[in-house]
């Protein structure tokens, strides 16, 4: 059974790419345009990028007391990209992944849950500092709107719930189990009707909740060691901004470090409150509106956003279609 499942995500992936052969096809074209130098300086940085990936994962798993190696976890973090991508199903397929992956290396599944939800609230932290200073530079150019405003207090509320939960966790390990099982009693009485079973395990959600539980007092009582992977973080966006600086630089567009910061800021954060996957389809209409509102031409903007989400969205897809293969847990 998993290695049909393992076959059928591969499969979907295959047909995914077919289905967006021609786009891949004008990317490629577009980024031969650019000039060699400065295009190669972006695959570099997308490099650094997936490595940095690995040891923000790394550093957080090693508070938790659980030691994994970076390398390991960059290609565990790939393969759960590209399985979101292929086959969405609102973040369970990563969760699956992550717990496969826990039980295999006999790990704690409430550790890898926080760990998860960890490096999710990390990365909107992430976003939301990049994005104070993006939505500072629109609304300084008077390009500020309600999507904008809108879409950054969905991202904030996201992140306050997960601060919150964690919160919980730290208080009181019985209150996180009454708010986790009320959670799936809450789901299993909206998918009842549809499946006619229950979908999750209450009993399991008050277990889950104090292997939590444990994980969250590791950080508690160490705050400082939550340092490193906010650095890692942090660093996940500047290296990115310096591969869509990288674009500018390879197609000779003149531009200010304001318009790359609301540039990417925008695309960043639709890239997470977009309803499709990786933002397919919204990244690239928001990125090309957003930088010719910031004076940048049309076709510019256009290859601009074809080019840097060729690199950062296309390649990784790749990448991880390789590696979600290659797990040693998916065998």
């Amino acid at each position: 059974m998993k290695k049909f499942l393992i076959a059928l995500v591969l499969l979907l992936g295959v047909l995914f790419i077919i289905g967006r052969a021609a786009e891949m096809q004008d990317i490629g074209k577009v980024l031969q345009r650019g000039e060699f130098g400065w295009i190669f300086l972006a695959f570099v940085l997308l490099l650094g990028w997936f490595l940095n990936l690995g040891l923000t994962y790394q550093s957080i798993y090693n508070i938790l007391d659980m030691p994994v190696s970076a390398f390991y976890m960059t290609r565990l973090a790939t393969a759960v990209n590209f399985l979101n991508i292929v086959a969405p199903s609102a973040g369970l397929g990563s969760v699956a992944v992550f717990m496969s992956d826990a039980v295999s290396n006999n790990r704690s599944t409430g550790k890898t849950a926080i760990a998860a939800v960890i490096f999710v609230l990390l990365e909107y932290v992430a976003v939301l500092t990049v994005l104070i200073f993006g939505l500072a530079e629109l609304a300084y150019r008077n390009n500020l709107h309600w999507a904008e405003i809108l879409a950054s207090l969905i991202l904030l509320i996201g992140a306050l719930g997960l601060g919150v939960l964690l919160y919980i966790g730290m208080q009181s390990a019985s209150l996180l189990a009454k708010v986790l099982q009320w959670g799936a009693h809450t789901v299993n009485r909206l998918l009842k009707p549809f499946i006619h079973r229950e979908y999750l395990s209450e009993e399991r959600a008050h277990e889950f909740a104090y292997e939590a539980a444990e994980g969250i007092a590791i950080i508690r009582n160490h705050p400082k060691k939550i340092i490193r992977p906010i650095l890692f973080a942090l660093l996940n966006k500047a290296l990115l901004i310096g591969i869509l600086t990288l674009t500018f630089l390879a197609f000779h567009v003149p531009f200010t470090p304001g318009v790359v910061i609301a540039g990417f800021s925008l695309a960043s954060l639709f890239l997470i409150v977009s309803p499709t996957p990786a933002g397919i389809g919204i990244v690239e209409g928001v990125l090309t509106v957003a930088l010719r509102s910031l004076q940048i031409p049309i076709e510019d903007a256009a290859v601009i956003t074809m080019a840097y989400r060729g690199i950062t969205f296309w390649v990784p897809l790749l990448v991880g279609m390789v590696t979600f293969r290659t797990l040693p847990h998916h065998h």
